[in-house]
């Protein structure tokens, strides 16, 4: 495994290569499960992390990877870590907010950090505040990546007006936009935008909380390949392309999930797979905010 996901990665557009496959930490909040869940992942190879301000586990986070690298054989700079900009922090305080996850995490650097919402904790979706919030936060983020502080910054959460509205003010184009994206979800528009401007597509949610593992549709393709429905569902994002960033804390399931750079979906599944796009969205929907 170790072999072929070291080089399952894709180029960003700082130059660096970032891994097809990271752990998503939502929800991993006690220090032991989120120390068993970076240990499985180091172990089924794993090299990218995912954190965010809102998780409440960058602390944590940090302390396990300190603590685990050395046993696996790797450093610091083995690993690409994310993490994201709380929404309360948006607009005037949200150098305070990075210099927190910074802070929390202890690692030297942050190899991406995202704009988490592109609204702001407290105010309404229509609030004109809203835009010049985030406008000002990416400027904090271009200013820490000058810095080095962060290696690359990028959005998430971003419809397709937010990542236009973006390109015509920034001075460093976004690294990536990390967005809900699964057969039910094939978000055609925004990978079109992201394509145009060069930024990377990166998928959270692949397993639709859940809920498409039991898709008829993926079930059969899963029976027909020998495979888990997730990794059937998280091979057909990589196979596009598209990093995944499955999220778990248990073991067997982030060893399994890690499987999936040692089989290819033929083109019929594939198209059965994206055919099932109904644009239903099972997270929280940033389409209202201005």
């Amino acid at each position: 495994m170790s072999s072929s996901s070291a080089t399952s990665s894709v180029l960003l557009n700082t130059g660096v290569q970032m891994p097809l496959l990271g752990l998503g930490t939502y929800k991993l909040r006690e220090f032991e499960d989120v120390s068993r869940a970076v240990d499985a992942a180091l172990a089924s190879g794993y090299r990218a992390f995912d954190s965010a301000a809102v998780y409440q586990n960058e602390a944590e986070f940090g302390r396990a990877l300190r603590e685990l690298l050395p046993k696996h054989g790797l450093t610091r700079e083995d690993v690409f870590i994310t993490s994201k900009l709380s929404p309360k922090e948006q607009g005037e305080k949200a150098m305070q907010g990075a210099l927190s996850s910074l802070s929390q995490l202890d690692l030297g650097y942050i190899d991406l950090y995202l704009i988490h919402w592109p609204g702001t904790e407290g105010l309404e979706v229509t609030d004109q505040r809203n835009p010049v919030n985030r406008a000002q936060s990416w400027v904090t983020l271009e200013e820490l990546h000058a810095q080095g502080k962060l290696k690359a910054i990028g959005v998430s959460n971003y419809t397709p007006a937010h990542m236009r509205e973006l390109m015509q003010s920034c001075k460093v184009t976004p690294a990536v936009l990390q967005v809900e994206f699964h057969p039910q979800m094939c978000q055609a528009e925004l990978r079109s935008v992201c394509e145009e401007f060069g930024v990377c597509f990166q998928a959270y949610s692949s397993l639709g909380k859940g809920n498409l593992v039991t898709d008829p549709v993926v079930m059969e393709v899963a029976k027909n390949c020998e495979r888990t429905p997730a990794q059937v569902l998280l091979r057909w994002a990589v196979q596009q392309g598209v990093p995944v960033l499955p999220k778990s804390s248990n073991p067997d399931r982030i060893k399994d999930n890690a499987r999936l750079f040692d089989f290819t979906l033929n083109d019929t599944d594939m198209n059965r797979l994206s055919a099932l796009d109904c644009k239903h969205k099972y997270c929280r929907d940033s389409a209202a905010v201005v």
